[in-house]
């Protein structure tokens, strides 16, 4: 696995594997607790705080577990559970034995209680009632919490069996502390590897939206970058109409102009939203530069009102809009005819309509006028989603075309 590999390896934070060990750990010190309570027995502060130091040991333990296991964070799920099989093994032994060293002493002292209460009922009954006692005391004796069975070797002295067998009772009582701390240290491996899997299914999550993020932009640069060279070849057209006939003054004017509308419009990013009020100025310094052409023909008129003006929308998204207009509606005819660019708010959606007064699209060009009017409904769709409406058509005395986007301000 190469370094870069592993910084992007999916891991499970340190904070969240601590706060799992000490809630695992508070758990298991709640419920021995309370056991020892219901057993009653006693010396339950004492109890507390050996349990007390059992917890901390096993905390420790848990965390060299971890720092063994996440080494196989990157392996296939059936290595992981085999390394939590295997690892949990020698944890648990351990384990075992932190317990019994914390409870060695105590283990003692209890013994020598048990056996003087014996040794009292034994002198204090018949040999009946003494036969009953014994038993009666080695079995609470017995029943310890999930530490060690409590000083083991006093049943068997007290039953007058061999000190080996005292041994025997003792590994026994270790081997079930094993048992039951082996399991344990399972139920938090597979905690532990539920954990990573989360981790992973979200590094998965953000890795898919990036993606998505990143040809969303793609898609919308590709469809932004269609607009300026088509802008581009008409107005060079234009300028070199304008030359041809000898109008240097007005090819001047043009050129000064084009400056002007690419120097606003390549300033911003082309995936981001420009502010609406932007977009309106930016189609003005358009059809100054179309003006230059039909001096007598085009005249212009925007209508934005002042608490729209920051309302945001795709950067050049009039532009194929407006250019049709000066296209179909301009251009053919010898009259003047107006353009008008507006935009209203409905019902918290921003309503943006680009119409003119001019004879409409004739039909042998309205493949021409859909290109950009398809360009208008791709950016839009990109950006916003499905959310959005673009209507276009001939109208009384005109053309119009009406685009209804969510209404967003401020980014």
């Amino acid at each position: 696995m190469t370094i870069a590999q592993a910084k992007s390896l999916p891991r499970v934070a340190f904070r969240t594997v601590l706060i799992s060990v000490v809630v695992l750990w508070a758990m298991y010190f709640l419920l021995a607790s309370a056991r020892w309570e219901i057993i009653g027995i006693g010396h339950s502060t004492e109890m507390m705080v050996r349990r007390g130091a059992v917890v901390v040991g096993g905390m420790a333990v848990t965390l060299v577990l971890w720092a063994v296991l996440r080494l196989f964070d990157a392996g296939a799920m059936w290595k992981k559970t085999t390394a939590a099989l295997v690892l949990s093994l020698p944890a648990a032994l351990l384990l075992a034995q932190i317990n019994t060293v914390v409870f060695a002493d105590l283990n003692v002292k209890m013994e020598r209680l048990i056996n003087e209460r014996i040794n009292k009922d034994v002198g204090t009954t018949d040999g009946g009632n003494a036969a009953t006692s014994a038993p009666h005391d080695s079995d609470q004796s017995g029943a310890s919490e999930a530490e060690p069975n409590l000083f083991p070797e006093s049943e068997s002295m007290a039953d007058g069996q061999p000190e080996e067998m005292g041994f025997l009772d003792s590994l026994g009582s270790l081997t079930d502390i094993a048992f039951s701390r082996y399991f344990m240290m399972l139920a938090w491996c597979a905690i532990y590897l539920a954990l990573l899997t989360g981790e992973k299914a979200r590094v998965a999550e953000r890795r898919e939206q990036e993606f998505r993020n990143a040809a969303k932009a793609a898609e919308l640069r590709s469809l932004r970058y269609q607009v300026n060279p088509h802008f581009l070849f008409n107005t060079l057209n234009s300028l070199s109409s304008l030359v041809l006939t000898g109008k240097a003054e007005r090819a001047e004017q043009m050129i000064q102009t084009m400056s002007r509308f690419y120097r606003h419009s390549l300033a911003d990013d082309p995936t981001s939203d420009v502010q609406l009020e932007d977009e309106f100025d930016l189609q003005k310094l358009y059809l100054e530069i179309e003006a230059v052409r039909f001096p007598e023909r085009l005249r212009s008129n925007f209508e934005l009102p002042r608490d729209l003006a920051d309302a945001r929308v795709p950067g050049m998204i009039l532009q194929p809009l407006v250019e049709n207009s000066v296209k179909y509606a301009v251009s053919p005819v010898s009259r003047p005819v107006t353009i008008t660019v507006s935009a209203r708010e409905e019902f918290d959606r921003l309503v943006i309509t680009v119409s003119d007064d001019g004879p409409g699209v004739p039909e042998t060009a309205r493949k021409g006028f859909g290109i950009g009017l398809a360009n208008v409904r791709d950016r839009i769709e990109a950006r916003f989603g499905p959310d959005v409406t673009l209507e276009s058509g001939p109208v009384p005395g005109g053309y119009r075309t009406e685009m209804r986007l969510p209404l967003t301000r401020n980014g």
